[in-house]
């Protein structure tokens, strides 16, 4: 296809106000693009910040009730320990002879 046949194509195109519409209608989307990405943005700030407020309501034991008949951790501890020393304690018994 030579230059001489392209220029004789008729190409259609919109006119003045369908164009003036679509470049409205694309700055809009733009700008809707725009806002949700800044507000994404500030969705992602608060989900670290909430991250973290999860954690430090768990570390504070805030996130459950709490049963009154539970024993303190520090009673846990303490029967952890006791349990993790009495499997350290080697067992006494005979030994066998050569």
């Amino acid at each position: 296809m030579g230059q001489k046949s392209l220029l004789s194509l008729s190409v259609p195109y919109a006119n003045a106000a369908i164009r003036t519409e679509i470049v409205s209608r694309i700055k809009t989307a733009f700008a809707h693009i725009d806002r949700l990405a800044a507000e994404a943005k500030r969705a992602l700030a608060l989900v670290g910040k909430l991250d973290e407020a999860i954690h430090a309501k768990a570390f504070r034991g805030e996130l459950v009730p709490q049963d009154e008949n539970d024993e303190p951790a520090s009673v846990l501890l303490e029967r952890i320990r006791a349990e993790r020393a009495a499997e350290l304690k080697p067992k006494r018994g005979r030994t066998a002879r050569p």
